[in-house]
């Protein structure tokens, strides 16, 4: 396996040649949280854009939802696409119902296109509030969208960083229906799981019910690097004290890494660590996901 050559902008490229994983995932294991980016000539990427990615077209991201054990995907619409959900909806319909979406939208969408990107799969929008990926949006322009998708069942997706939680917390509380927080709130590692600032992301989802996470991306909150062990505290927290509340994804193909490319192998190897009993991985990877994407298939 090589992770030395560079994409565009001098991002690495995923790995092409993930190991194969320890970890068994359980039957209609969901991978909650990965992209299509691309291919560029096909889909080209926004203007505004704040990074390139590389290249990984739908094609790679099903191979190696395979590869992997797992059999439904969630894919979330990135800031190099912008509001433009063209490759996202192409991805859907050529999945054979074993994939989900969620969308970015601006104030502007109209309701028959809210409408056809929910018959593509669309369940849920996605608000960034990372500043180096995005523009500032003023909090009105969200609760407006949000409340627009609420009529079709969707949820709201929210990405955010530790140290933006005080400012973010009183727009959640507006927010109608569930919110999933991407990446556990992108905690500081070095504070400890036990620490004051994740206390307040714990104490955030203890006083709102509708609050899920996912417990994904270690690559990008380690500081000691692989295999992880300064993350696995923290998911493991959130696992064990939400398991109805929790969903967990690859974040393939990481874009935006510069110095380290996660094996996804070697990511899902990091499961039965945070998820350590089967009914907690059961509910991490199947029971969950289904609830918040394919509610319909669930039994009565």
């Amino acid at each position: 396996m090589s992770v030395s050559d560079l994409g565009a902008a001098g991002y690495l490229s995923y790995c092409a040649t993930p190991k194969r994983p320890d970890f068994r995932v359980p039957e209609g294991a969901v991978d909650a949280h990965c992209h299509v980016f691309g291919p560029a000539t096909r889909f080209p990427f926004a203007p505004e854009r704040k990074y390139t990615p590389v290249d990984a077209p739908k094609e790679q991201l099903f191979r190696l939802r395979d590869y992997l054990g797992f059999s439904r995907n969630v894919i979330v619409q990135a800031t190099c696409h912008g509001r433009n959900n063209d490759a996202l909806v192409d991805a859907l319909a050529t999945s054979d119902g074993r994939a989900r979406g969620v969308a970015v939208v601006g104030a502007d969408v109209t309701d028959p296109e809210l409408d056809a990107l929910d018959r593509a799969g669309v369940r849920g929008v996605r608000f960034n509030f990372l500043k180096r990926l995005v523009d500032d949006t003023p909090h009105a322009v969200f609760e407006r969208i949000a409340q627009r998708v609420q009529p079709l069942g969707w949820h709201v997706v929210v990405y955010f960083e530790a140290q933006d939680l005080a400012t973010v917390a009183p727009l959640l509380g507006r927010l109608p229906g569930r919110i999933v927080v991407d990446h556990m709130g992108r905690p500081d590692v070095t504070k400890g799981a036990d620490g004051p600032e994740f206390a307040r992301f714990i104490e955030l989802m203890e006083r709102n019910q509708q609050i899920w996470v996912k417990v994904s991306c270690p690559e990008r909150l380690t500081v000691s690097g692989p295999p992880y062990d300064d993350v696995v505290p923290f998911a493991h927290r959130l696992v064990t004290t939400f398991p109805d509340r929790v969903l967990w994804g690859t974040d393939w193909p990481h874009p935006n890494m510069e110095t380290h490319m996660p094996d996804d192998g070697v990511l899902t190897d990091l499961i039965p660590r945070i998820a350590p009993t089967e009914s907690l991985q059961q509910a991490l990877l199947v029971t969950n996901p289904m609830r918040l994407y394919w509610p319909e298939e669930m039994q009565p």
